[in-house]
C-alpha cells in the first residue's frame, strides 16, 4: 500500500495551514473549502450562531454590572448622605444664632426705622423669651445661607414666627479654589426624553401644573420630636419628583426649648448631582460596549471560523459521500494543531481520526483485494481438476484429481474460516472487556499441552519460565492465540531432533515472551513480509494447509494490546550476518 503525504500548503485565499493530510492536491473537496472561506468574510457573525452568542453574552455581562450600579445606586445614599449632614449642619447654626441673640439680649435695629425708634418699647409682644416675628425676619436678613432652600421658624407653641420668604438672597461669593464641576449629562437626557415618551404613552399625563411645595406643612410633621429635644430630618420626592430633605433642629436657652428652625432644600439639587454622577457611569458603559463588542469579534473570529472550517471540511466529506458522487480526492481537514488551545486538540485529533479512518478504507481494501486473489488460487485449481476429471480415463488419474479437489476444497474451507476471524478480529477487540490475568500461568498451561505434540513429533520442547506470577491487563483468550500461533508455526517447521524454547522475563514496565526454535530459520528476504496478510513461507510439503492469517492476526492482537511483535534469525555470531542461522525467534513486548 503506497500512499503519498502531502505537505503542500494552501495559500491563495486560505487563512489556515494545510498540511500532512492523505490527500490529493487537486481534490475537489480542497477547491470547496477554498471557495468558502473566500465568500465569508474575516468575521461572519450572521453566519456564525457561536459569534453572536459570544457577543451576547459579553454584553449580558456587562448590562447586568451597570443594571446593578444603577439599582444599588452607591453615589446617590453617598450624597443624600453628605447632604443630610449639610442640613442638620447648617439648621443647627442657624439656632445658634437665634440662642445667642436671645441670651445677650440684642435686637437689630428695624430697616427703615431711625435709632431713636429703636429705643421706643416694641409695640409687638415678644414671644417665648424675646423671639418676635419682627426679631426673626431681621435676623433671616442678616443671615445669608446661601442653599438653605426654604427657612420656617417656630415658637414654643408651633405658630410660625417667620420664613425667609420675600427676603431677598445674596449670591454667594466666588470661593477661590471651588470650581463648579458643570458636566454635561446627554445620554442621561436622552434616556430620561426615551422614558418619559414611553410614560406618557402608557399613561395619560396630567394637564394640571404641579402642586407647590408646603415647607411648613412639611416642618410640622416633625415638631413633635423636635420639642422633645431632638434633631429631625426627613427626605422624600415632592409632587414634581425632585428630591428635598426637611430638617427641623430646637432652638434650646438655658435647657429649654423655645422654638425651633427648619430647613427645607431646594428640590432637584441632589438629582442633578446625580445625573452627573450616573452620567459618567453610562459614558463608561458605552466605551466599555464598544471594547467588548471588538474584543468579543475578535476572540469570535479565533473560534468560529477556524470550528467553521473544520465544520465544513466534515460536511462536504459527508455531502460526498451522501451523494455516492466519484470523489477525486480526500476529505482535507485543516491543520490547526499548531494552537495551544482546545481548537488546537480538536483538528489534531479530527486529522489522526480520518487519517486513521482511511489507513483502514484502504486496508479493508487491500484485504479484499487480497482475498480474491488468495481464493483465486484453489478455485483455479479446482477448476482445472475438475475440467481434468471428465476427460480421465484411468482410475488412478481420478483417484489423483480427486485428491487434488479434496485439497483444495479444505484449503478454501481452512481460507474463508481464516479470513471470517480476521475480519471480525477489529470489532472483537473493541467489545471485549479487558481484564487482568496472570500471563505466566496462562503461557505455562499452553506449553503443558502443546509440549505434548511437540514430543510425538520428536521435537524436544523447553520451558523456562520465571516461578513469580506477572499479571498484566488484557484479552487472556487472545493472546493465548497469539502464543499457539507461535508455538505451532515453530512446530511446523522443526523435524525430529530439533528443539523449541519458550522463556519468559519481565523487564521494568514491560514483559518479553520468546519463542525459538532449531528449525531451518528464515530468509532474510522475508524478514519484513511475514507479518503481512496471505503471505506464507512454507517447506514443500506443507504447501496449501495455512492460510498465511496468523502471523497478522498475531501482530494485530499484540498491538491492540499496546505491545509489539517481531522475528529475527538465531545465528552463531551477531558480527557475522551472513552465516547460516541456527533456527528463528519470535519476540512479544507486553506492558505490565
Amino acid at each position: 500500500m503506497n500512499l503519498v503525504r502531502d505537505t503542500d500548503t494552501v495559500s491563495d485565499g486560505a487563512d489556515v495551514v494545510l498540511g500532512e493530510d492523505w490527500v490529493d492536491p487537486q481534490s475537489s473537496v480542497d477547491v470547496e473549502l477554498r471557495d468558502s472561506r473566500r465568500r465569508r468574510k474575516a468575521i461572519s457573525v450572521n453566519r456564525s450562531p457561536l459569534a453572536r452568542k459570544i457577543i451576547t453574552f459579553n454584553l449580558l455581562g456587562l448590562v447586568v454590572l451597570v443594571a446593578g450600579v444603577l439599582y444599588l445606586n452607591p453615589v446617590r445614599d453617598s450624597l443624600v448622605a453628605q447632604r443630610e449632614r449639610a442640613l442638620v449642619s447648617t439648621a443647627e447654626l442657624l439656632a445658634e444664632v437665634f440662642v445667642v441673640q436671645q441670651s445677650v439680649g440684642l435686637s437689630p435695629t428695624v430697616p427703615g426705622t431711625s435709632p431713636d425708634a429703636a429705643d421706643a418699647p416694641d409695640t409687638q409682644p415678644e414671644a417665648d423669651g424675646g423671639l418676635t416675628p419682627e426679631l426673626v425676619r431681621d435676623i433671616l436678613a442678616e443671615t445669608n445661607i446661601y442653599d438653605s432652600g426654604d427657612i420656617v421658624v417656630f415658637d414654643a407653641a408651633g405658630e410660625v414666627l417667620g420664613t425667609n420668604e420675600g427676603i431677598p438672597r445674596t449670591d454667594r461669593p466666588a470661593v477661590v479654589g471651588l470650581e463648579s464641576d458643570e458636566r454635561s449629562t446627554i445620554i442621561t437626557d436622552f434616556l430620561s426624553k426615551v422614558w418619559e415618551a414611553v410614560a406618557g404613552l402608557i399613561a395619560a399625563q396630567s394637564t394640571e401644573p404641579p402642586m407647590p411645595v408646603d415647607s411648613v406643612a412639611l416642618a410640622k410633621e416633625l415638631l413633635p420630636d423636635v420639642y422633645n429635644g431632638n434633631t429631625r430630618i426627613k427626605g422624600g420626592q415632592d409632587a414634581s419628583g425632585a428630591t428635598r430633605f426637611t430638617v427641623v433642629t430646637p432652638i434650646t436657652v438655658d435647657g429649654a426649648v423655645r422654638g425651633a428652625v427648619a430647613l427645607t432644600s431646594v428640590g432637584g439639587e441632589l438629582d442633578a448631582l446625580v445625573r452627573a454622577e450616573r452620567e459618567q457611569v453610562l459614558q463608561m458603559f458605552v466605551i466599555a460596549i464598544l471594547v467588548s463588542i471588538g474584543l468579543s469579534l475578535v476572540l469570535a473570529s479565533t473560534i468560529a471560523n477556524p470550528l467553521a472550517d473544520l465544520a465544513a471540511a466534515a460536511e462536504i466529506g459527508r455531502d460526498k459521500n451522501a451523494q455516492a458522487a466519484v470523489n477525486a480526492g480526500r476529505v482535507r481537514i485543516p491543520d490547526l494543531s499548531g494552537r495551544p488551545d482546545e481548537i488546537g486538540r480538536l483538528s489534531k485529533a479530527l486529522r489522526g481520526m480520518v487519517s486513521a479512518l482511511y489507513d483502514r478504507i484502504d486496508a479493508n481494501e487491500q484485504f479484499a483485494a487480497d482475498v480474491a486473489h488468495e481464493i483465486k488460487n484453489p478455485l483455479a485449481s479446482l477448476r482445472s481438476a475438475v475440467g481434468t476429471l471428465r476427460l480421465a480415463r484411468k482410475d488412478e488419474q481420478r483417484e489423483r484429481l480427486l485428491d487434488v479437489i479434496d485439497h483444495d476444497v479444505r484449503r478454501l474451507d481452512r481460507l474463508v474460516s481464516d479470513i471470517s476471524n480476521a475480519s471480525r478480529l477489529d470489532s472483537e477487540l473493541v467489545k471485549e472487556e479487558e481484564e487482568p490475568f496472570d500471563l505466566i500461568k496462562m503461557i505455562r498451561n499452553l506449553t503443558e499441552y502443546l509440549g505434548n505434540e511437540a514430543e510425538g513429533k520428536g521435537v524436544d520442547f523447553i520451558s523456562d519460565l520465571p516461578s513469580e506470577s506477572i499479571v498484566i491487563h488484557g484479552l487472556e483468550a487472545r493472546l493465548a492465540q497469539v502464543f499457539v500461533n507461535l508455538i505451532t508455526n515453530a512446530l511446523s517447521f522443526c523435524e525430529e531432533g530439533d528443539a523449541i524454547r519458550v522463556w519468559a522475563r519481565h523487564r521494568d514496565n514491560r514483559v518479553l515472551v520468546v519463542v525459538e526454535d532449531t528449525g531451518p530459520g528464515i530468509p532474510e528476504e522475508a524478514l519484513t513480509k511475514i507479518f503481512n496478510r496471505f503471505y506464507s513461507e512454507r517447506p514443500e510439503g506443507q504447501f496449501g494447509n495455512n492460510s498465511g492469517l496468523g502471523l497478522a492476526i498475531s501482530k494485530q492482537i499484540v498491538e491492540a494490546h499496546g505491545g509489539v511483535i517481531w522475528a529475527e534469525n538465531i545465528r552463531p555470531t551477531d558480527a557475522d550476518i551472513t552465516s547460516e542461522p541456527l533456527g528463528a525467534r519470535f519476540v512479544v513486548g507486553l506492558p505490565v
